[in-house]
């Protein structure tokens, strides 16, 4: 004869497990969508996008300042980038890239971004990759760090910004 498992044999125990079975069930159907779940909308879709975060007008401008400073003389004073930056130079790195929507920063999440600006390109730490990006740890603080990414995403149409937001979304680099 075939013995039941332990819920079956207590009717107790089947009440209980089909209560708690009832209300995980109800509450994975209410649950309301997380941000990981945005992986699938289009941004291309705007009632299928999710709304993006407001860029503060004085963090925007504090990191334009900053980006002039710091970044411009490599990247451009509009983010224009180097002439030919998708082509590899003699020493394996490339010229400094566009920070404008004819780039690829947009590309990338913020937490991946911040690590970069951070620890520049040998703080990556990606195999055979070779970078001149300087590293600013010791010159930018991380508030300074995240006011010029805010002023990087100012350069950028609203269809790029929505595919950085839901790249930062799912940046594993957090």
């Amino acid at each position: 004869m075939q013995t039941l498992p332990l819920p079956f044999r207590h009717p107790r125990l089947l009440g209980l497990g089909l209560i708690l079975l009832m209300a995980l069930s109800v509450a994975a159907c209410s649950a309301s969508p997380t941000p990981a779940s945005s992986a699938f909308s289009d941004p291309n879709d705007p009632a299928d996008a999710l709304p993006l975060p407001d860029l503060a007008p004085e963090l925007v401008a504090q990191g334009q300042e900053l980006y002039l400073q710091n970044c411009a003389s490599c990247h451009g004073a509009q983010g224009e980038g180097q002439p030919n930056w998708k082509e590899k130079q003699a020493d394996g790195t490339y010229p400094a890239p566009p920070h404008n929507a004819d780039g690829h920063t947009w590309h990338h999440g913020d937490g991946t971004l911040f690590k970069y600006i951070k620890g520049g390109g040998a703080g990556m730490d990606i195999p055979n990759f070779k970078s001149n990006m300087p590293a600013f740890e010791n010159t930018l603080t991380d508030e300074e760090i995240i006011a010029i990414m805010t002023y990087l995403k100012s350069l950028w149409p609203e269809k790029e910004r929505r595919i950085q937001y839901e790249a930062t979304l799912n940046d594993p680099i957090r």
